[in-house]
């Protein structure tokens, strides 16, 4: 499924087989989930894809060539894969491994990285290349549609949720698929849950509730307690001063979405006290391997609807609207 230009739909096309270069595998794709980025690329508000463009970064499928390896000094060791494995490959799928940030463990923020479904083809297709170095091994839990949204809406995730460290009241503003996963790894790490929903979405709150949150309301309510921290996964500035405002002295706000509208101003005392706003760019190969091993040990339990290949359009739609019940899910083959 190709988009040619933001703003059109995708278009099913028969395009040649990729062919696996150096240091990159060559991937049979069996699932691929969609995410809430995917949208923001079809509809233009994430500047320069690639174009024209193969969707997807949340790739589940198993390799079928493994391209000529580069020197073991840039990091990648195809010993630890081999034909026939199971890989998952995430939205983070190359960076340049010598810039200032890659050497200092920040790879997320490379300036020279390029992401997987953006400026490289995704899985929204039969067949995918990636770079070795940026594909994991997956727990054998999970099966191939269940692991799918563990790679975007997990990882990132993830990484937000690191984020709030020790804070033991959590806030989590937009209760998408995100929430949902990670609200699974607070509450096992003995986390109180505070959701916050779009105002009125009283489907949302008790689903929040269901789920394991003490407390769950509008995000124009404030929670029956100040909050350590809070995570931000709608992609509404506006909800930025109206965390701040729930926070206790010394939180942190965690902006957890790769696009976000305008944050509007708010005066300076609701961030004084060592209140802190961070945006979360990307994730490390950390990250995936740290979540990755957690995953089936809390158990996380992702809920998803699939789609044919060819229903992509179909699924983004219903993304959009938000009439879908669990992560999208396109399914290009079977174990």
């Amino acid at each position: 499924m190709v988009l040619d230009k933001a703003g059109t739909p995708l278009v099913l096309r028969d395009v040649p087989k990729p062919k696996s270069g150096r240091g990159q595998v060559l991937v049979r794709v069996n699932a691929c989930a969609i995410c809430r980025t995917d949208l923001h690329i079809v509809d233009g508000e994430l500047p320069d894809p690639k174009l024209p463009l193969i969707l997807g970064h949340q790739i589940v499928g198993r390799i079928e060539e493994i391209g000529e390896a580069v020197l073991l000094s840039l990091g990648i060791r195809h010993s630890s894969f081999a034909v026939g494995d199971r890989v998952g490959i995430p939205w983070l799928g190359w960076t340049d491994g010598d810039c200032a940030y890659c050497r200092s463990n920040r790879e997320n923020l490379c300036d020279h990285a390029k992401f997987t479904g953006y400026n490289i083809d995704g899985g929204y297709a039969e067949f995918t290349v990636a770079d070795a170095r940026f594909c994991f091994h997956l727990p054998g839990k999970y099966n191939d549609v269940d692991v799918a949204p563990l790679l975007c809406a997990g990882m990132l995730g993830y990484r937000s949720y690191r984020k709030t460290g020790d804070a033991r009241r959590l806030g989590i503003y937009g209760f998408g698929n995100a929430a949902r996963l990670i609200v699974q790894v607070a509450l096992y790490e003995k986390k109180e849950i505070y959701g916050f929903t779009r105002p009125g979405d009283r489907a949302d709150q008790t689903a929040a509730r269901s789920l394991g949150a003490v407390w769950a309301g509008g995000s124009d309510e404030m929670p029956p307690e100040k909050l350590d921290a809070a995570i931000i996964f709608a992609p509404v500035g506006g909800l930025v001063p109206a965390a701040l405002r729930a926070l206790a002295k010394g939180g942190i706000v965690a902006c957890g979405g790769i696009h976000m509208s305008d944050i509007p101003s708010f005066p300076y005392v609701d961030l004084w006290s060592e209140r802190v706003v961070c945006s979360v760019a990307n994730l490390t190969r950390q990250d995936g391997e740290e979540f990755l091993g957690l995953a089936p040990r809390v158990p996380v339990k992702t809920k998803t609807e699939t789609f044919p290949l060819e229903e992509a359009n179909t699924a983004l739609e219903k993304f959009r609207a938000g009439k879908l019940s669990g992560t999208a899910v396109l399914v290009v083959g079977k174990d």
